[in-house]
């Protein structure tokens, strides 16, 4: 099966299944408007032929009564028609957006994110799975008019002139090849644009985001990145104006080939009417068919390229709904059962593409059971990769990852995750209510109160949360109103860098009692107080379990059991503090230079 026709059939499928009622109806009313415009050019014949009898017109009620049925008949249709496919397109965008997003939420590791053409794609697949489908079955449903209006306007060609009908055929064969090569041409614009269009995105929300707004107008950097962004849009538009000329000409050209036809064929029957050999009813029949035959074919030519474009642009959908998973998970993956031992890196190599560096070069590791563990070194060294490859984010190149002896690709991802909690140096702040923020570390406590208001206490943010303006329903963003309502008239309201870090840090607490707590820069953003006093809460939440943390400030992971030391994606050094102090090297150098900051 052809790529257009699979892609297609898909359409097709996704569009029976949540809408097959509306598709149906469609198709009905799409065969009745098909038939209209055919029967108004033979009630025409007749009204004319009777108009023009030697012994005068005959009763003309019937011709005339139905004249006037196909008329209303051809208006009514046109707009159920138009009724059907927007709630056809409506139900369908729903559940073509639900799968797609499904399909996004299934990917296990992060090697997709952070690929550009997956993100182009993305893209693509966010617009064509809200529309395409709709659109490819209306389509298909023009299609299918145009060929029946076409079938009957020539069967009524032939009756006249069976030469005509092969002219008005053939003549429309310049405008298939054309209008195909021009579909093609357009699926090449969107493909050559869609990157200069997300750089565009990108420049445009760092102008207007909030976060970005101080360094933009501290470094005066506005008109350079406002430039950046209309270069991208003016690169974009020379590729779509370059697409609209050749459109344009093209155009002209089969419109002046389609007049030419036209005509040739009126001077033909009146010459033809004139000598007698057709009647006045076959003018007025013909010069019908010719403008329907021809309005028909450059619809049907027109709605297959437009179908070539839509089933393009649906390719990008399936795609992403059809994507195999990133990192391979066992058809029966084993449970993941609480740690009992601990967890090992064997012989560890990666890097996250082919054609850059290794990261970790044959990194072996033991992270003891009810034992806390750090990270330190360099920016680069490794550290934040060690990170995600335990959370199975990413696989490694070569060797392997064991919990408690079972490699990790033998688990199940969302298994495994469940029994981690953490907070990362890149914490989200969410556009939600404050509770939400904190619950959305565990799905199962979003509704509960006394959870959530435990764990900001436990992160000493409930007082500055509860004195919000609605407390911990106030919603944390400057950008969307709170409420429901489209035209909402509370704003939000936003927090501090250290507030927000104390709020990912409740999201941890929230998620007391895992195999792993996980504490990446937990507290870069806080001052030296609050930063004792997270630690202090960090220690009794790891009370008994095991931590892996990671800091550069090295005071803070004295109290390890156990520093491993990264330079150059290698453990170099391995020890409890005051041994890595008194051994020398790299731990040693990095806290003399930290030190010595306060001493002097």
């Amino acid at each position: 099966m052809t790529t257009g026709r699979r892609v297609a059939l898909a359409a097709w499928r996704l569009a029976w299944r949540f809408a097959a009622r509306t598709t149906i109806a469609q198709l009905v009313l799409t065969v009745l408007g098909a038939g209209a415009p055919v029967a108004v050019a033979w009630l025409t014949k007749i009204v004319f032929d009777q108009l023009s009898a030697p012994g005068g017109p005959a009763d003309l009620t019937g011709p005339i009564a139905g004249l006037v049925a196909a008329g209303i008949l051809t208006a009514l249709l046109a707009q159920v028609l138009r009724y059907l496919r927007a709630e056809q397109g409506r139900i369908v965008a729903l559940a073509a957006l639900d799968q797609l997003y499904a399909a996004v939420n299934r990917l296990v590791g992060l090697g997709r994110f952070e690929d550009p053409q997956f993100a182009d794609r993305l893209r693509f697949a966010r617009h064509a799975g809200g529309s395409g489908p709709a659109e490819i079955v209306a389509v298909s449903l023009n299609l299918l008019q145009q060929v029946l209006v076409t079938a009957g306007f020539v069967v009524s060609l032939v009756t006249v002139s069976p030469v005509l009908a092969v002219v008005v055929l053939v003549g429309a064969l310049p405008a298939v090849g054309a209008e195909f090569a021009l579909a093609r041409r357009r699926a090449e614009t969107m493909n050559t644009v869609g990157p200069h269009e997300r750089r565009e995105l990108f420049y445009g929300q760092l102008l207007s985001d909030v976060e970005a707004a101080t360094e933009v107008r501290l470094f005066g950097v506005g008109s350079f990145l406002r430039g950046r962004m209309l270069g991208e849009r003016r690169t974009a538009n020379r590729v779509e104006r370059a697409m609209d000329r050749r459109a344009l000409s093209t155009e002209a050209l089969l419109t002046m080939l389609s007049t030419g036809v036209a005509g040739g064929c009126l001077v033909w029957v009146v010459n033809a009417a004139a000598a007698g050999t057709v009647t006045v009813g076959d003018v007025a029949m013909l010069v019908a068919a010719v403008a329907a035959v021809q309005a028909a074919l450059l619809g049907v030519v027109r709605d297959l390229a437009g179908a070539h474009t839509q089933l393009l642009m649906f390719g990008h959908y399936l795609a992403v709904v059809e994507a195999e998973q990133d990192l391979p998970v066992p058809a029966r993956p084993r449970p993941v059962e609480p740690l009992r031992h601990g967890i090992e890196l064997r012989d560890v190599w990666f890097r996250y593409r082919e054609d850059l560096p290794w990261v970790l070069r044959g990194v072996t590791v033991t992270i003891p059971k009810g034992r806390a563990v750090a990270l330190a070194g360099y920016n680069g060294a490794g550290k934040s990769t060690i990170i995600k490859l335990l959370c199975r984010f990413y696989d490694p190149d070569r060797g392997e990852i064991l919990w408690d002896g079972v490699n990790l690709r033998d688990l199940d991802p969302a298994q495994l995750r469940a029994r981690i909690a953490g907070v990362f140096q890149d914490f989200v702040s969410y556009e939600l209510s404050a509770a939400e923020n904190i619950g959305i570390g565990d799905a199962e406590a979003l509704t509960d109160r006394p959870r959530i208001e435990a764990a900001a206490r436990d992160a000493g943010v409930h007082d500055i949360l509860s004195g919000l303006p609605h407390g911990y329903d106030t919603l944390l963003s400057r950008i969307y109103f709170a409420g429901d309502e489209l035209n909402g008239t509370t704003p939000g309201t936003t927090l501090s860098g250290g507030q927000w870090q104390r709020v990912a840090i409740a999201r941890s607490f929230l998620r007391g009692g895992r195999d792993l707590l996980i504490l990446d820069e937990p507290s870069a953003r806080l001052d030296a107080e609050a930063e004792h006093e997270i630690h202090q809460g960090f220690r009794r939440l790891r009370d008994g379990g095991t931590s892996l943390l990671v800091s550069h400030r090295l005071g803070t992971i004295r109290d390890a059991d156990l520093i491993l030391v990264l330079d150059g994606g290698t453990v170099a050094q391995a020890g409890r503090h005051d041994e890595l102090v008194e051994a020398g090297g790299l731990y040693a150098e990095l806290f003399s230079l930290q030190a010595a900051g306060y001493r002097d």
